[in-house]
């Protein structure tokens, strides 16, 4: 398990990016800069309405960089807390992991909790953050709070994969990852991961 203290560079861009997986031996980032092409949103388009949309396009979408860029367009709307105080703890808390300050990072996060309790973003964060210094039973029930929120989160589903498989509950891995790819079909880490455990476990029992 890595520490803190040695944060990889694919973890910090998950944390800092808020894409809620945790890391994976497969894990793959949105491409970045690359655009996506849905027709202009209505101007009174709410954020539930913009990613129910976002949602249905990258299901259907078999472009890898078109569905990255639309993923991306769905991380930045799970950012949004509608609470400046709230995006304010969070900007914290990002510059608190990037200084691999976890204890100060966690601080602020729970803060944002408090004073948001439905805020998906924050429970993902925390859990990305309780995975660093390998508390996994917190951070799976963060997961579990990202979910009852925000149940096509790709990010959380692939990051419980991860850790299920760190627990050697393969199978259950197995079930997150397909429902990752049941959101986000394209989605390489996913695939990757679902592919080698689904061989893994082919002729074993149930």
């Amino acid at each position: 398990m890595r520490a803190f203290s040695r944060f990889s560079p694919a973890l910090l861009a998950i944390a800092l990016l808020a894409t809620g997986g945790l890391p994976s031996r497969a894990q793959d980032a949105p491409a970045p800069g690359v655009a996506a092409e849905p027709a202009a949103p209505p101007a009174d388009e709410s954020r539930e309405a913009r990613l129910d949309r976002l949602f249905a396009a990258l299901k259907r979408e078999p472009d890898t960089e078109k569905a990255a860029a639309l993923a991306n367009q769905i991380q930045t709307a799970w950012l949004e807390s509608g609470s400046a105080t709230v995006d304010l703890l969070m900007l914290r808390s990002t510059q608190a992991i990037t200084g691999k300050d976890a204890a100060a990072a966690l601080d602020l996060v729970d803060q944002a909790i408090v004073l948001q309790p439905d805020f998906a973003e924050a429970y993902n964060r925390r859990a990305t953050l309780h995975y660093t210094q390998n508390r996994y039973a917190l951070s799976m029930a963060d997961v579990d709070e990202v979910l009852k929120r925000e149940p096509r989160h790709f990010g959380a589903l692939t990051g419980l994969g991860a850790m299920l498989e760190e627990l050697g509950r393969d199978r259950e891995a197995l079930d997150a990852y397909n429902r990752a790819l049941a959101v986000y079909p394209t989605m390489k880490a996913a695939q990757d991961a679902a592919a080698r455990l689904a061989e893994e476990l082919s002729g074993q029992p149930a």
